[in-house]
């Protein structure tokens, strides 16, 4: 199969749907718990070690290449301090716990025994089968790790993948179009699509300063206007990003067929939307202020 047979955005609403579950443990009282548990209690020190862990005992340089849009002085100051308290193999383990015991609380314990959950699982690890490793060192890192056997958190291994295969040719992407990494997250929360800039803020270690200095440079390239709404050409230019992503992504999409992409996003969207509907997320995390 080919690209050209399938619709040319139904990869990235099926990617919408996976991401939507994969990131529901970010926010979850339960990854703070269990990782909390190994010594490790600095939310933004909980998140590096944890998307990071599959890297192995990696320094701060290759968390900022691979994570893109992180200050780097924030990141310094977790890692790879982190790994002297708990090593990646613990945090990796503390980390499954954690979504275990998150779909279950989100989802109920009759949608992660179903059938549907388990042939999600099936579709999202064959559409997975498609990725590729060169230039992907988030996705290669975590396509080294086992498959676990419990449909849901198979499903949930997929959706990790398929989630990093995407964001690795995005980060690519965004190189392209000469945007760094805090310029990449203005443009998106111009959108209304990105995190509000308090998250960014609080998460990503950037200053209001800085933001509106990388706000600024947008401006003087006519991709935001004085008020930091998207130009014409900011609108055009983040479109055009997506686009580039979706064909540098379509691979495992291609792979797992039309037919089979459709179901996946119909399933996928079902447990993302009951994830969303049992409050996985911050009320106030999207936004343009």
């Amino acid at each position: 199969m080919t690209t050209a047979t399938l619709d040319g955005r139904a990869a990235r609403r099926c990617h919408n749907a996976l991401n939507s579950l994969h990131s529901t443990h970010y926010f979850s009282p339960d990854l703070g718990r269990e990782v909390g548990a190994l010594g490790i209690t600095d939310p933004r020190a909980v998140n590096f070690a944890v998307r990071a862990a599959a890297l192995g005992p990696v320094g701060a340089g290759t968390v900022a290449a691979t994570f893109y849009n992180y200050k780097y002085e924030l990141v310094a100051r977790h890692v790879p301090a982190v790994w002297a308290t708990a090593g990646p193999d613990q945090v990796l383990a503390a980390r499954t716990r954690a979504v275990d015991a998150t779909l279950r609380r989100l989802l109920g314990e009759e949608a992660v025994a179903s059938a549907e959950m388990a042939q999600a699982a099936r579709l999202a690890l064959r559409a997975a089968e498609g990725c590729s490793r060169s230039a992907r060192p988030l996705y290669s890192a975590h396509a080294d790790l086992p498959v676990p056997e419990e449909p849901h958190l198979a499903y949930w291994h997929a959706a990790t993948l398929l989630r990093e295969h995407r964001g690795d040719g995005h980060l690519a992407a965004l190189m392209a179009a000469g945007l760094d990494g805090l310029e990449a997250l203005v443009t998106h929360t111009a959108t209304g699509k990105g995190m509000a800039p308090k998250w960014v803020f609080s998460t990503r270690g950037w200053t209001r300063e800085e933001w509106d200095a990388a706000t600024a440079r947008l401006r003087d390239r006519g991709l935001l206007d004085g008020s930091g709404e998207p130009t014409e050409r900011g609108v055009a230019l983040r479109e055009e990003i997506e686009q580039e992503t979706d064909r540098l992504d379509a691979a495992p999409y291609a792979h797992l067929g039309e037919k089979d992409v459709a179901r996946l996003t119909e399933l996928a969207a079902v447990f993302a939307r009951a994830a969303l509907g049992a409050g996985a997320f911050p009320a106030d995390l999207l936004g343009k202020r």
